[in-house]
């Protein structure tokens, strides 16, 4: 950065962080795999240069190399959590839902991953069907929601293995798994099938399903749910009735993220 450069900008600007950010961004769907010299070449640091803030990203967690080739992980999704959960998703997502619970007659919701928990980010509530209130921003543990076993499906294998070095496995309820390769199975299962459904793991008397919303490389990047009482539906006339238009939901909010401006949407 030459000295014109830095009083245009001011003091204020941070010239490691901007080499920091050019690195990341030098992978993208063409380039998801890159050497030392090919990171060095794109961003114009030298090769020293680059693979300080390679390594440095490796430290982090948000990058991976084999020691010749370097990639990203999914923890780069977090950098743009706070924005997609505070702008792009949740207007996106929240007429959506609001169709979906009309239609169905049952809450639903939206969540992103965040650590060992999901974070609501859009909600309609038909009825109360917990003990404790739910909003934009409740935190519940990944491993007792069928948001979570979705999201949590969706992640590399890698970021899972951090998932579980990490999670507590809490019993909430007599339902709740907590054996860890019983939950690999279910998430395998999830994978598979492309919906979870989780029947009063996270609270007795609570029955609910999810689909994942992905971005337009494919990843999971949201969850969406349906929630209601196990008292008056069984596991099969919620994949009957309510399955079909929750899937068709999830569809739809991912074309919107798709198709919306990327300064409102480029996260999604």
């Amino acid at each position: 950065m030459d000295e014109g450069e830095v009083t245009e900008r001011g003091a204020h600007h941070v010239q490691s962080l901007e080499r920091g950010l050019a690195v990341i961004k030098a992978f993208n769907a063409d380039a998801a795999e890159l050497t030392l010299s090919d990171v060095a070449r794109s961003t114009g640091l030298t090769r020293a240069a680059a693979r300080r803030f390679l390594l440095t990203l490796v430290d982090l967690g948000y990058v991976r190399t084999d020691g010749k080739y370097f990639s990203l992980t999914a923890r780069v999704l977090e950098l743009g959590y706070s924005y997609l959960s505070s702008l792009s998703l949740p207007e996106v997502a929240q007429p959506h839902l609001e169709r979906l619970s009309a239609e169905v007659r049952e809450s639903s919701s939206v969540s992103v991953l965040e650590g060992l928990d999901i974070v609501y980010v859009a909600r309609v509530a038909v009825s109360r069907i917990m003990t404790v209130s739910i909003n934009v921003g409740t935190r519940f543990p990944a491993h007792a929601t069928s948001m979570g076993h979705v999201l949590l499906a969706g992640l590399e294998g890698e970021d899972l293995h951090g998932y579980f070095d990490a999670a507590k496995l809490e019993k909430l309820t007599a339902h709740t798994l907590t054996r860890q390769q019983d939950l690999i199975a279910e998430l395998e299962r999830v994978y598979r099938q492309g919906y979870a459904m989780v029947d009063q793991e996270l609270e007795e008397g609570l029955r609910s399903i999810a689909a994942p919303i992905r971005d337009r490389r494919g990843r999971v990047v949201a969850a969406v749910n349906l929630s209601t009482h196990a008292s008056r539906t069984t596991p099969e006339s919620v994949e009957r009735e309510l399955l079909p238009s929750l899937l068709a939901a999830a569809r739809a909010i991912e074309t919107d993220l798709a198709s919306a401006p990327p300064t409102r949407a480029s996260h999604g």
